[in-house]
């Protein structure tokens, strides 16, 4: 049966996978808040393992972007304060409700270096009225991201350099084993609140350092062992 629709849809959000041309077709964007203790001070609150937070991005909020090509990044409207954080990408080919700890990692399909944009004013509004952050977090494009590496060629990374540049400047530095919450333990933790299903992403945190990026700024956000991004703020 043919399936009629009230207008044509447009195209699944879709990330490239290295090695291959097949496409990677984005369903859902989870992301963590404050997994990094020292961004977590920066931004004054206690680092002590509290249970994890989440919060949502739209699907289509993702921005492939090819690796060694300097991309455009559009600075988003109603804001002074849009902010750069890095971040590991976790891409899952396998879902499921209460995944345990020791079998999360078999969910992995790969992983990307990502950023997680964010209208910061918007978000620091929100948080004083105690208002949801998705206009803060969710911003068109607002989470750029690199091809994604596949686990069965590169593993599971548990530690690595992250680090980000803006205009060649040092601004983020950090490594994969400062989480506070493994990859493992936040995709179980995420099924607790929700059926993962395949393409879903998640953003896994950022380190210290974040701050503010204005139009013709270039960034370059690498991880060790995954990769480097570049885009100019336009």
């Amino acid at each position: 049966m043919t399936v009629k629709y009230v207008f044509e849809p447009e195209a699944r959000a879709a990330v490239p996978v290295v090695g291959t041309d097949a496409l990677f077709p984005v369903h859902r964007i989870y992301c963590i808040g404050r997994n990094y203790a020292a961004h977590a001070r920066e931004m004054g609150h206690d680092p002590d393992r509290d249970p994890p937070f989440f919060f949502l991005k739209a699907p289509d909020a993702v921005q492939p972007i090819a690796e060694g090509v300097m991309t455009n990044h559009p600075y988003p409207p109603k804001t002074a304060n849009y902010h750069h954080e890095i971040e590991l990408v976790v891409a899952l080919h396998r879902g499921g409700r209460d995944i345990a700890v020791e079998d999360a990692l078999s969910h992995v399909f790969g992983y990307a270096v990502g950023l997680d944009m964010t209208r910061r004013d918007l978000q620091d509004e929100a948080k004083n009225l105690r208002r949801p952050w998705d206009v803060s977090k969710s911003a068109d494009l607002s989470a750029p991201m690199g091809p994604l590496h596949p686990a069965a060629s590169i593993g599971h990374p548990s530690h690595g350099a992250v680090s980000l540049a803006v205009n060649g400047a040092p601004r983020q530095t950090g490594d994969l084993n400062d989480m506070i919450w493994s990859v493992a333990e936040q995709i179980a933790i995420l099924s607790q609140h929700f059926e993962l299903k395949p393409g879903d992403l998640i953003f896994t945190g950022t380190p210290e350092g974040v701050g503010a990026v204005g139009r013709g700024d270039q960034l370059e956000a690498t991880i060790a062992g995954i990769g480097t991004i570049a885009l100019t703020i336009v």
